[in-house]
């Protein structure tokens, strides 16, 4: 193991930050040959085989040209739950995790989802399923929906949710196309969560190589002159959708956190609230459905 770590760490020595070439060490080994990261560390000397070897060395092959760890392992983890991730879904991310938090605790902090009770949930634009399956699988008494425009990002979705135990409801719609999408989204719900894309155009610049050459551009980007592209759109279904007292839950991006409020207040939700990640920056919206 020793020779293996040390051309692991020689071949990422330029591109990556020690502590992150250790965390892919500790990644890399788990997954090829098996051993958790304390047994990482009591078998420093444990002999691997060639075919390990020729692994791991692809593997940091791949590494060198910036491919997300995720990709090249096939696999990460959410909110504790084991996921599968390829280049048709976005790699989930920390933040949204926060983002499941939110809406696990206030759940319980209002009562909504008592024992006998049913909770309706959407997720809009699930991807790998990420949201949907955190949220099923910590709420179970929850009824969860979750929709994609893309049918690749569904098959990864539908995996995920049957390797996690998960009970969803998955379907293909394009939530730009409203009318349609809330023609096939049957029944309403309490809860419409969604990351959508919301990385401007022009901020591509700042983003890394290995987010640009590698997760799908339709997951992330909207135009410079409509930032709230699928803000808009999922506010307007969640008029029709949502329950009455019901709320919607983004991710968002912080420059736009003012112009997404005033938005839903414009489209007839109440009680927004901007609410910022654990890093400080306003990361995320709610807001209520008025009660007629």
């Amino acid at each position: 193991m020793k020779d293996t770590t040390a051309y692991i760490k020689h071949t990422l020595a330029d591109i990556y930050p020690p502590e992150e070439t250790r965390c892919f060490i500790r990644l890399i080994f788990s997954h090829v040959c098996g051993l958790s990261h304390h047994q990482q560390i009591l078998c420093k000397d444990k002999q691997i085989s060639e075919n390990e070897k020729k692994r791991i060395y692809a593997i940091a092959e791949r590494l060198k040209k910036q491919e997300p760890v995720q990709y090249i392992l096939g696999e990460t983890e959410f909110y504790s739950f084991p996921l599968k991730v390829n280049p048709s879904v976005l790699i989930p991310r920390p933040e949204t995790e926060e983002l499941v938090d939110l809406i696990i605790k206030s759940a319980a902090a209002a009562k909504c989802c008592p024992d006998d009770s049913r909770t309706g949930i959407l997720d809009v634009g699930t991807g790998s399923g990420c949201i949907a399956i955190a949220l099923a699988g910590r709420m179970p008494r929850a009824e969860v929906t979750a929709t994609d425009i893309s049918e690749a990002a569904l098959q990864t979705a539908r995996m995920n949710a049957r390797m996690n135990k998960t009970c969803i409801r998955f379907l293909q719609s394009d939530i730009l196309d409203t009318r349609s999408a809330v023609s096939l989204v049957t029944g309403d719900f309490d809860v419409i969560v969604s990351n959508p894309p919301y990385v401007k155009n022009s901020e591509r610049r700042a983003m890394s190589s290995n987010v640009l050459d590698y997760e799908p551009h339709g997951a992330l980007f909207v135009p410079d002159d409509d930032p709230l592209l699928f803000y808009r759109a999922i506010a307007v279904f969640a008029r029709e959708k949502l329950a009455a007292g019901g709320a919607v839950y983004f991710e968002i991006n912080p420059a736009c956190n003012t112009l997404i409020t005033g938005m839903l207040h414009r489209e007839g939700f109440a009680d927004t609230e901007i609410i910022r990640d654990l890093s400080g920056k306003n990361r995320f919206v709610t807001a209520k459905k008025i009660k007629r």
